[in-house]
């Protein structure tokens, strides 16, 4: 089994030392809702399929993510509040290279 070290800022501007495993085919957006960083029915609406944009996230830290998908752009291109270092938690898929991410969540529209 193996963990990274994530520091999540929720809503509130509360910093969270976060640990993930890479070993259970999770998602950012899945750990946010797992630790419950944000209100129930505020993250994750569609269910992770990159098509509501409640899991965006700024990316303050990266460590060496994977590059943005198509999918992932277009929903950015018709979301609020997205910025230079906006990403979709329900796109960064749990990995090694993750250690020492930090993100903060965006506001929920």
């Amino acid at each position: 089994m193996s963990d990274v070290n994530i520091k999540i800022t929720d809503r509130e501007g509360v910093t969270h030392d976060v640990v993930a495993p890479t070993d259970m085919s999770m998602n950012l957006m899945e750990i946010i809702r797992s630790y419950e960083l944000a209100e129930e029915g505020t993250i994750g609406v569609c269910g992770g399929m990159a098509m509501c944009a409640s899991c965006q996230v700024y990316v303050i830290n990266d460590p060496g993510l994977e590059p943005m998908g198509d999918e992932e752009d277009a929903m950015l291109g018709e979301a609020f509040h997205v910025k230079d270092n906006s990403r979709l938690g329900c796109q960064l898929h749990i990995a090694d290279v993750m250690e020492g991410l930090e993100v903060e969540i965006a506001p929920y529209p």
